[in-house]
């Protein structure tokens, strides 16, 4: 069994500033497409985001694989939130039961991406959508995740969709042209970490690159809201070829009302 517990973004643990903006930002933007809708997050987490959907949904579920990790976000959430423990690639939900389905930076866990959209299609009534935000594989300094399985960029997540009759937009977040210049400087030092396979696998091991990297970090809160950072909207891109200028993706797949 993997422990997840070490590679995701636990609440309370530390991050930088821009964790936390990356963070909200993704909840901001899905809760757009979220108000009055029955609404699944899968891959939860502890489930920062969820008391910010549940004020919006018509109706909010949510999910982890990791029990260990479900019960951090039970332990905050008690009865306000039904949670369950499943794999995306099989969810416990009825036909044509939902409206939104919420994938965030976690698709590249997913031994079967197949699986999963087919799982959507299923769950899904028509016109509903799955909103995934997933870290851009087509950076030049990317490091992917010691568990993963496989990253998506845009031309492969709509290839993806398209297969299962959805429609696909894109759009991007944390421009890497405004990084800082204490990010910029280290980019290229990353890369060169990354390609001799010198970074720290879990995020306690890059707790201290982090430091270096931004400076002070802060704790991941247990619950966001809308007043915790300012909302930047995402930028749309086009899906023709690999982004190179955002470090993090969004999708929005819309399925088919036939």
């Amino acid at each position: 069994m993997i422990d997840y517990l070490s590679v995701t973004e636990l609440s309370g643990s530390y991050v930088s500033q821009e964790q936390i903006e990356r963070f909200c930002n993704r909840y901001y933007w899905a809760g757009k497409y979220c108000y009055n809708k029955d609404v699944l997050e899968v891959a939860c987490g502890t489930g920062q985001g969820l008391g910010y959907l549940s004020k919006i949904a018509r109706s909010l579920n949510a999910g982890d694989y990791s029990e260990k990790i479900l019960e951090i976000a039970q332990e905050h959430y008690g009865n306000r939130i039904t949670l369950r423990q499943f794999d995306a690639q099989n969810m416990p939900y009825e036909d044509n039961s939902l409206d939104v389905i919420v994938l965030f930076e976690a698709i590249y866990y997913l031994p079967s991406v197949e699986k999963f959209i087919s799982e959507c299609r299923r769950v899904l009534r028509g016109g509903g959508k799955v909103l995934i935000t997933t870290a851009n594989k087509d950076l030049y300094d990317f490091n992917p995740s010691p568990y993963s399985y496989k990253y998506y960029g845009v031309v492969e997540l709509e290839e993806l969709f398209i297969k299962h009759g959805f429609t696909v937009e894109f759009y991007g977040n944390t421009p890497v042209g405004k990084l800082s210049l204490r990010q910029k400087f280290f980019r290229p030092i990353k890369k060169w970490a990354v390609k001799f396979s010198l970074v720290p696998k879990t995020l306690g091991g890059k707790k201290i690159i982090k430091r270096l990297i931004f400076g002070r970090l802060v704790k991941m809160p247990h619950e966001i809201d809308e007043e915790l950072i300012p909302y930047v909207e995402p930028e749309k891109i086009p899906s023709t070829e690999p982004d190179r200028k955002f470090k993090v993706i969004y999708c929005t797949a819309t399925l088919s009302k036939d």
